[in-house]
């Protein structure tokens, strides 16, 4: 069950295919025996993994995971299978963020390739996997970061046909190896989209016509590499192309579909920052577990002491529902569609919350093992510096909320609950005592769910906003099947037609789990928070106020997977409990920052402390998942 630690010990991958099964065992086989004093003095001497890279090549792993079946050639092996790469992810960021980031940009170069039309770019990066070869993405510059618009790549037309491409790329992964770059630049001779301008409103496509990818190999003599920016073993490139030749064969998107592809690469490529948080704090806690329970102080076992206690079940119940979240957003990835675009925000939270939830627990745990884990032979210093630096990458924890705040109101308001809705008109309602707004919001809730399904079928509109919020059920999915609306995914924008099932029933499923009932009380109350007191205009504005209530937002489709995929797996209900314990914790908290923003409304400030729950408390519960916890102390320890 996803809540069960990954241990290498026992791991037999039965969820998969026999090939799949294989390569991951090998993956794991490859790194036990190499051994961790090899691992660590690889990270401290800052080596490039070419042994790492010489092993996937002779096992053909990127050539197997991330081909698409479109590409393979007949090889009935190859696909581009979210369930398995997101497995080997978790292997990469449980033995070193060097191996899960090489694999990452690979991923990343090769989205652009894989989502054009371009049929000879397609067939020349499936035989550079063959032969072994990585890939890069060359989107970011130095002086513009992510406004991409104001890029000074500059593609020069040619004369006599073709082009040539002038300009830097910076924080390019793999840049220096790399035999495809898929880099994003723009024509000489057509406009340059203001940046600023673009935020106010949609420019047209004539802006955009002179936008473009195309694909640069690195070893090309115009191809300028400059340095490592990072002091890492991974190398981050920052090079120049001068005056390097671009044929027509070379280009993989203009215009628009240049944009779209950097965005719904991004969707592709973020996708795996959580399950690398993942692997990296399951091997941090195996460590920092042996230490406590093993160490004496004062006539007792360190992970006796209180504040222990709970830093260790909080731990463990955490990194059980980034387990439980992520198992259940690869189904919501596998099975989207045109006609299913939810994953956009599912995908979100899981680059956003589940790489920030991770660092929380390397922080908890770094009081648990404490002086341990600076020492020379610990995997611990790995996973520190890693965990502060997945939250940040391919876009900032700030960027990913702006993006998950665009679904914001089709979530919580979905259309079968325009009885809720109507509480913005009733008098009163923003001054309510907190007891009445709960009613209100209880009855016009319940009663919206049993009057308006007769309604869509009197009134044409509702019926097609009801039906637009049909889903068949999605599916737990470990098939073998290839993933290829990945590379299809369209336009990146519409993000505000996207609708979303009702996400009650699961939680009211699970209403016996005592703070599964409180979190959903919470819910309920941001909803009625949400239908009185939404932001202003003004407040739309201000980054810093939004990201209060999207920590409060994201909270509820967080949960909402857990529980489903608890559902799925059977999950015992003491570590749910325990879950939702932390939920309603963290909940409350952030309802208090709500409360506390000093741009905030008297009426969200009132509404705000609605919100605020002590969690259920129960001393049995507690001391089973802590027993789970321990029971974890001396059943891993990577091989020396």
């Amino acid at each position: 069950m996803p809540q069960d630690f990954f241990n290498p010990n026992t791991a037999d991958f039965a969820q998969f295919d026999p090939q799949t099964r294989r390569l991951l065992r090998a993956t794991v086989d490859w790194f036990e025996t190499r051994g961790k004093t090899q691992l660590l003095d690889d990270d401290r001497s800052r080596v490039w993994p070419s042994d790492f890279l010489d092993f996937a090549k002779k096992e053909r792993l990127f050539a197997t995971f991330l081909t698409p079946a479109a590409e393979a050639g007949g090889d009935p092996d190859k696909r581009w299978d979210t369930a398995r790469n997101a497995m080997l992810s978790q292997i990469f960021g449980f033995y070193g963020m060097t191996y899960w980031y090489v694999w990452q940009v690979t991923i990343l170069g090769l989205g652009p390739i894989w989502q054009s039309d371009n049929a000879v770019a397609k067939k020349k990066a499936a035989a550079q996997l063959e032969a072994g070869e990585i890939f890069a993405f060359g989107l970011s510059e130095k002086e513009h970061g992510a406004d991409v618009y104001s890029t000074d790549m500059i593609v020069d037309p040619q004369p006599d046909g073709g082009y040539t491409a002038t300009g830097g790329k910076h924080y390019i992964g793999n840049g220096n190896l790399a035999s495809m770059v898929s880099v994003f630049g723009r024509r000489s001779d057509k406009p340059i989209i203001d940046s600023a301008a673009a935020l106010r409103g949609k420019p047209t496509q004539e802006d955009y016509e002179g936008y473009l990818f195309f694909v640069a190999d690195s070893q090309h003599d115009a191809y300028k590499l400059k340095k490592n920016v990072v002091n890492s073993q991974i190398y981050v490139a920052a090079f120049d192309l001068e005056n390097y030749p671009v044929a027509e064969e070379d280009i993989l998107h203009r215009g628009e579909d240049a944009f779209h592809a950097a965005m719904n690469t991004v969707n592709v490529g973020k996708f795996n920052l959580g399950f690398g948080a993942v692997g990296a704090c399951e091997h941090s806690f195996y460590e920092a577990i042996d230490h406590a329970e093993n160490r004496i102080l004062f006539g007792h076992r360190v992970t006796e002491f209180p504040q222990v206690r709970a830093l260790i079940t909080d731990s463990y119940a955490r990194i059980a529902a980034m387990k439980l979240y992520s198992a259940r957003a690869v189904d919501y990835m596998r099975s989207a569609s045109p006609d299913d675009r939810r994953y956009l925000l599912f995908n979100a939270i899981e680059k956003m919350s589940v790489t920030r939830q991770g660092q929380r627990v390397i922080e908890d745990l770094a009081d648990v093992i404490a002086a341990r884990g600076f020492e020379n032979d610990m995997y611990f210093p790995v996973a520190m510096t890693a965990m502060f630096g997945l939250p940040r990458l391919e876009g900032t924890v700030h960027v990913n909320m702006a993006l998950s705040l665009k679904f914001m109101a089709n979530y919580m308001f979905h259309p079968a609950d325009a009885g809720l809705a109507a509480m913005q008109s009733l008098p009163g309602a923003s001054v309510a005592p907190k007891g009445a707004t709960r009613a209100v919001a209880g009855a016009l809730t319940w009663s919206s769910r049993k009057i308006t399904p007769r309604l869509g079928s009197v009134v044409k509109p509702l019926r097609a906003e009801f039906a637009s919020a049909a889903y068949a059920p999605v599916p737990s999915r470990h098939d073998s099947a290839d993933d290829e609306f990945l590379f299809r995914q369209g336009p990146s924008s519409g993000l505000g037609r996207i609708r979303f099932a009702d996400w009650r029933p699961v939680f009211e499923s699970f209403r016996e789990v005592p703070n599964v009932a409180v979190f959903l009380e919470q819910v309920l109350a941001l909803q009625a928070l949400l239908a009185v007191a939404a932001p202003t205009s003004s407040q739309q504005q201000d980054v810093d106020f939004l990201f209060a209530f999207g920590e409060l937002f994201t909270a509820v489709p967080y949960a909402q997977l857990v529980l489903e995929q608890a559902r799925i797996d059977g999950t015992d209900p003491a570590v749910l409990d325990q879950i939702f314990d932390g939920f309603v914790r963290t909940f409350s908290a952030n309802a208090l920052t709500l409360h506390n923003k000093p741009t905030a409304t008297a009426t969200q400030q009132r509404r705000a402390l609605d919100l605020v729950r002590r969690p259920a408390f129960d001393a049995a519960r507690f001391e089973r998942v802590l027993g789970k916890a321990r029971a974890l102390a001396g059943t891993y320890e990577m091989k020396a």
